[in-house]
Order: structure tokens, then C-alpha cells, then sequence
């Protein structure tokens, strides 16, 4: 049975997001023909985002197709290798051809496909006959990037280390218009950033994003199937409403423009920039910009103006206009579990989550300035970052602490009633753990980190140990102070001998021979 189209998500898409057609069919995994169907159906039905946001998928879907069976139309392919060549004719188009399918279909009473699926299919056509499509570029709709594999390099004047400095380039194939920035690695978030500053310089976004197949962008490009893109590559392309189209492998002719504008930046600016030596980065990629700015500057040696002319005359008001708020870069986390106190971890600090997912796993979805919890891929929860320097913070809301003496694996009194039956020093140690933080929840972990030791040792041995760390004046002495006494077995010397400051004390067997 075929997979039914996920007609709810795609209307909440389109309502609730204002998704573009292709982002929806990359977001949702739905094909474009399965989300133009949805569309068209809500339009002729007087269906909206509302009226099913109550409903479920299956519901969603028999309000939209009713009785549709699961056995799609069948449609007659068209002759191809008469249309490769028709192409080839002055002033003959897809579209032109397309119509001309379509009116033959319609005379012999068989349906035909669109004029999307149209040119999918002729575009499966090159590729299988290993054929140079005919179809031209077309003004503002793909941008193609690359790495020059040529490099530059950028010198420490304190040291003399010699760093090596990549070049990212985009391009526009129709006008050649081009972007060339340096960077210093070839990672993800370089890669993703650094698309970020192409579609600034050009002042909008295009329909199609044409990379090679490296890493960074494509998790897999098999012979048979669809590319597999890189979860963060492809959330960019729907940032900018954007389709990732991965060149064939080892075909660079699928993004020629960038491969000739590889060889330019190589010419234009890695040459001109040979003899000069750059110490600071800022330097450098103003150098690269101006270098970079004649280029585009530079007339066309093969036809009439440059390529700055074309794409300010041509492309640039073809571009989409860009979101109100660039992307941001960000790094998920995945299967965090929430702990007993209603936090979840993250670079040694902790974020506050509903106290109804306590024990549960979620995804973390973390950018230069905040913190996304997502469970079943809904938002819960969205903190403030902490810098990287910051260790053992919480960020915690009031809203998902619970409240009363709502039910959990653990309390505070049931904490504190642990450590009454240890002793009155383990009582106390806790209840200054308590005292540190604003919510009770905060302190769980290292309360129950103290007490948990009395499963490796004796109670009697645990609360002397949390007596000695007292002793030493701290104002929250945690498991760090206790753990290392009780290993080192301090707490079993002689009242007279035990240090007053818990340290390590090596005795003379240490140092003697053998």
C-alpha cells in the first residue's frame, strides 16, 4: 500500500510557517506533486490550516481526498530522445514541448503528467544516457558553491606559525557573479556560515543550492535513490526556502560555473595576493573582497558587460527577498535524558524542563545564544545560553518545577530523610547543599551524589567523612570533599591524627624503595 501524503503537516506548513512548496516537500518528505495536490485539494474543498488542526493525519486526509484509492494515475512517458533533440532547435523550451505532450495526451484520452514532473523526468533522462541536458541556467534560481582547492595562507607574527586559509566560493551561473570568503576550516559550521554571508552579499536567496558531495552538506549520494542530506544543511536550505540539488558524483559538468569560478578565484585572487604576507585575518578577507570585487567588475571577454551589470540588471531582482532573521548555525543533541531535579545537561550546565517529562529523553537544539528542548519533535522549553566559561549553572523556570508535593522519584524531604538516618553531619552537609540553590530540584543530584556513598560504605563511615568535610569551612562541602576521604580511608584514623583540612597525606611507604 503506498504511504499516504501527510496532508495536515503540509497545511500546517503552509499556514502556520509560510513554506514555500519545495521547503514543505523536504520538510514534511513529501513529494512537490503530493504537496500541490494538497494544496489544490484545501482550495477547492474551502479547507484551512483551522478546520483540521484539530484532526488527525488520517482524519486530515479523508476530509481532503475522500475516497481516493491507494493506486495513483498512470501517465505515458513522452518520446524522450525526440525531445533532447527538439531542444537542441532554436527557440524550442520544456515548456513549449511540454504543451505539445499534453495536447497529444489529451487527444488519446490518457492523462498526462505535469509540467513539473516533466522536466523531473527529462532531467532523469540526461542522466541515465549520460547526455548534457539542454536546458539552459535560468536567472536567479541556482547558486553553485565549492572549496578552491587551491589555498592561502595567513602568518602569526608572534610565533611565525603558518596557518592555511581555505577559499569558499558561490556563484551565480547565469551571470557569473561571484563570492569568494576565507576561512580557516573546512567544518560544518564554517560551511553553513559561510552560506549564510553568500546570500547577504547577494542580497537574496535563490530556489536552488547546487554543492559537491562533501560531508559537511551530504551525508550520502548513492547511484540508485536520493541524496541524503545533512540534517543542518538541509534546515538551512528550508531557512532560506531553498532546495539542495547535490551534483552528481564525480560529474563537476552538473556545477561548471563553480568549477570555473574555482579556477578564477585561484587566477583573480590567490595569484594577485602571492606576494603579499597577511597576519591578521580581517586584513585578509578584505583583501580577498576587493580582489573579488573587480572580478565581478571585470567586462566579459565573450560578450557585452560584466558580471556585476547582468546580475544587478537580471538576477538580482529575481532573487527571493531574505528572511527577516539570518540562520543561525546550531548543534543537536540528541537522547538527553531529563534528570530527577527537572533539568536536562548540556556543556556541564543544566536547563530547566516540565517536571511531567522527568525521565524521559529529548533533543537539544543549541545556537551561539539559547538553548530549544524539543520532545516528539515539539519545542518545550527555550533558555538563554551560558557561556562557555560558565560550569554547574542552571538556567531554571518556576512554570516546570511541581508544584506541592507533587509525585517524582525523589523530594527534598525524602532526600533529607536519607541523610537523618546517616547522621546529623550528613543532615547538615545536605541541608547547605539545599541552602545554595533557588529551587530544591537544583540540589537533587548533588545531595543524592553524598548519599548514593553509603552504598559503598558504611553509613558510620559516611557520616564521619561528611563531619571532616564540615570541618574544613567550606559552605557547601559536595561529593568531590567527601568521596576522596572515604577512599583514601581518612575517616578511619584516629580522631588525633585525621588532618582538619581532608587532604591527601602520604605516608613514609610511599616514598621508600620499591
Amino acid at each position: 500500500m503506498a504511504r499516504r501524503i501527510r496532508a495536515r503537516e503540509v497545511l500546517r506548513l503552509r499556514s502556520v510557517n509560510g513554506l514555500s512548496q519545495n521547503a514543505i516537500a523536504r520538510t514534511a518528505h513529501v513529494s512537490k506533486h503530493g504537496v500541490q495536490d494538497v494544496l489544490e485539494a484545501a482550495r477547492e474543498r474551502g479547507v484551512s490550516w483551522e478546520d483540521v488542526e484539530g484532526m488527525s493525519e488520517e482524519a486530515a486526509y479523508a476530509l481532503l481526498f475522500p475516497g481516493r484509492g491507494d493506486a495513483g494515475p498512470v501517465h505515458a512517458d513522452p518520446d524522450w530522445a525526440r525531445v533532447h533533440r527538439e531542444l537542441a532547435r532554436t527557440g524550442v523550451t520544456l515548456k513549449l514541448l511540454h504543451a505539445e505532450y499534453a495536447d497529444g495526451c489529451a487527444e488519446a484520452g490518457a492523462p498526462s503528467m505535469s509540467y513539473d514532473r516533466f522536466c523531473k523526468r527529462y532531467r532523469q533522462y540526461t542522466v541515465s544516457r549520460n547526455v548534457v541536458s539542454r536546458v539552459g541556467h535560468k536567472a536567479g534560481r541556482n547558486m553553485e558553491v565549492d572549496w578552491s582547492g587551491p589555498t592561502m595562507r595567513l602568518v602569526d607574527p608572534a610565533t611565525g606559525e603558518v596557518r592555511k586559509v581555505y577559499l569558499f566560493v558561490a556563484c551565480l551561473p547565469f551571470s557569473r557573479y561571484s563570492y569568494v570568503e576565507p576561512t580557516l576550516d573546512m567544518k560544518q559550521d564554517t560551511w553553513l556560515l559561510c552560506h549564510v554571508h553568500a546570500f547577504s552579499f547577494l542580497g537574496g536567496a535563490t530556489p536552488c543550492i547546487v554543492p559537491d558531495n562533501l560531508r559537511t552538506g551530504v551525508t550520502a549520494h548513492p547511484r540508485a535513490g536520493e541524496p541524503v542530506l545533512n540534517a543542518a544543511y538541509e534546515e538551512l536550505a528550508a531557512h532560506y526556502g531553498s532546495a539542495v540539488i547535490p551534483a552528481r558524483v564525480r560529474r563537476p559538468r552538473d556545477k561548471p560555473s563553480a568549477e570555473n569560478e574555482v579556477w578564477a578565484a585561484a587566477t583573480y585572487v590567490i595569484a594577485a595576493l602571492r606576494d603579499e604576507v597577511f597576519t591578521d585575518m580581517a586584513a585578509l578577507r578584505a583583501a580577498v573582497a576587493r580582489r573579488v570585487a573587480e572580478h565581478n567588475d571585470a567586462p566579459f571577454a565573450k560578450r557585452e558587460g560584466s558580471r556585476r551589470e547582468v546580475f544587478e540588471e537580471v538576477e538580482r531582482p529575481l532573487l527571493r527577498p531574505l528572511p527577516a532573521e539570518p540562520f543561525e548555525v546550531c548543534e543537536w543533541v540528541y537522547g538527553r535524558k531529563v534528570q530527577a531535579n527537572c533539568h536536562v545537561a548540556y556543556a556541564r550546565n543544566y536547563y530547566s524542563v516540565s517536571h511531567l517529562l522527568v525521565g524521559s529523553t529529548v533533543d537539544l537544539r543549541v545556537t551561539e545564544g539559547k538553548v530549544e528542548v524539543f520532545s516528539g519533535g515539539e519545542r518545550v522549553a527555550t533558555h538563554p545560553r551560558f557561556p562557555s566559561y560558565a560550569r554547574n549553572r542552571y538556567s531554571t523556570r518556576g512554570s516546570d518545577m511541581p508544584e506541592g508535593r507533587a509525585w517524582s522519584d525523589w523530594d527534598a524531604p525524602r532526600i533529607r530523610a536519607w541523610a537523618s538516618r546517616v547522621g546529623p553531619s550528613c543532615s547538615e552537609l545536605v541541608d547547605r547543599v539545599f541552602a545554595c540553590y533557588e529551587f530544591d530540584e537544583q540540589g537533587f543530584n548533588a545531595a543524592l551524589a553524598v548519599l548514593r556513598l553509603s552504598r559503598r560504605y558504611t553509613p558510620a563511615r559516611l557520616e564521619r567523612a561528611c563531619g571532616m568535610a564540615l570541618a574544613t569551612g567550606k559552605r557547601s562541602p559536595r561529593y568531590r570533599d567527601v568521596e576522596p576521604v572515604l577512599r583514601s580511608g581518612q575517616d578511619r584514623a584516629p580522631a588525633g591524627e585525621a588532618s582538619g583540612d581532608c587532604g591527601y597525606v602520604r605516608g613514609a611507604g610511599f616514598y621508600g624503595e620499591g
